[in-house]
């Protein structure tokens, strides 16, 4: 009988799903489980763009040079939506969500009954954290075995939004509410009303939601966190998550919903192997009503092979 042997990265891969996969606190996961979710070539997403040319000088002349374009997602940050403060599913970090005392307390959802329809006044605190494994020697492993890779904006285990931080804001919707994206239909949506998937308003950027699903309720907050930090500015609480181009280097512009410049992976109340925008196919409802996704970005790099960089071609 032949008996076919794993490749050690292939065999520590299975043996980290594996653990990834024992039960835990219901409604909770932790770091390790989040760094081995991590490791999906699906969510990474990694492909060969174009070239990019460099002049190269030197004391007897100068010539270009090129060097391979490539370009895939990097798992920024935990982006979690949850009802109650404190209840941040993330165990290592709930701490960090818990109340500001007569500022930020309390949470959950109002429903509204009326004749034709039901609406709930959903409320919803946000926190946006740096990946662990972006400080994970296993998942350094994993880029390794592409080969070239570029360096993402975050830094591992960064607050870079704390709903409570921003109780103010997050809970006034002011003043945002005025905005005329807030005031538009049909402007900063997730999904679309003419597809029949409206999930709710990006704006005001706040943690209320009329919203009776309560995954899409959490969605929607979570996409309203990434609005905030993905930009520079913003009259928020928090740490800008933002990145400079630079020769041969193409970080993400800020993320906008109903695209392909973010993909998000749910790691509560299911965890999924695989990245999806809002509004996703599969949206499972957490009893304890905490929600959590890791937010993926595109990046876009190649090595230097000269002093100064002239163009890159390819089609991304």
């Amino acid at each position: 009988m032949i008996r076919r042997r794993l490749r050690p990265h292939r065999l520590a891969l299975a043996m980290v799903w594996g653990c990834a996969a024992q039960p835990f606190a219901a409604g909770a996961i932790n770091s390790v489980q989040i760094v081995a979710s991590a490791l999906s070539p699906d969510c990474l997403e990694y492909k060969v763009v174009g070239l990019c040319y460099w002049l190269l000088c030197t004391p007897v002349g100068c010539t270009v040079e090129t060097s391979v374009k490539v370009r895939h997602y990097v798992p920024n940050v935990v982006v979690s939506s949850y009802s109650q403060m404190g209840s941040n599913p993330w165990e290592e970090v709930a701490v960090l969500g818990t109340g500001i005392s007569g500022v930020a307390e309390g949470g959950g959802a109002n429903q509204q009954k009326r004749v034709e329809r039901k609406d709930n006044l959903q409320f919803k605190n946000a926190d946006a954290i740096g990946h662990p494994a972006l400080a994970s020697p296993l998942f350094n492993q994993f880029m390794a075995r592409m080969g070239q890779t570029c360096p993402g904006s975050a830094t591992a285990m960064m607050p870079y939004f704390l709903s409570n931080l921003d109780a103010l804001t997050w809970r006034s919707g002011l003043p945002e509410s005025f905005y005329p994206e807030a005031l538009t239909p049909g402007m900063r949506e997730v999904g679309s009303t003419l597809g029949g998937a409206m999930w709710g308003n990006v704006y005001p950027r706040s943690g209320f939601v009329t919203q009776t699903d309560d995954y899409k309720a959490a969605a929607v907050t979570a996409q309203r966190a990434a609005d905030v930090i993905t930009r520079a500015g913003q009259l928020h609480v928090y740490q800008p998550l933002t990145a400079t181009p630079r020769p041969g280097y193409w970080p993400p512009g800020p993320v906008k919903e109903n695209s392909r410049n973010h993909k998000w992976q749910r790691l509560t109340p299911e965890l999924s192997r695989s990245c999806a925008v809002f509004p996703d196919n599969h949206q499972p409802i957490a009893a304890d009503s905490r929600y959590a996704w890791a937010l993926w970005q595109p990046y876009s790099c190649c090595k230097r092979r000269g002093q100064t960089f002239l163009y890159s071609t390819g089609i991304e």
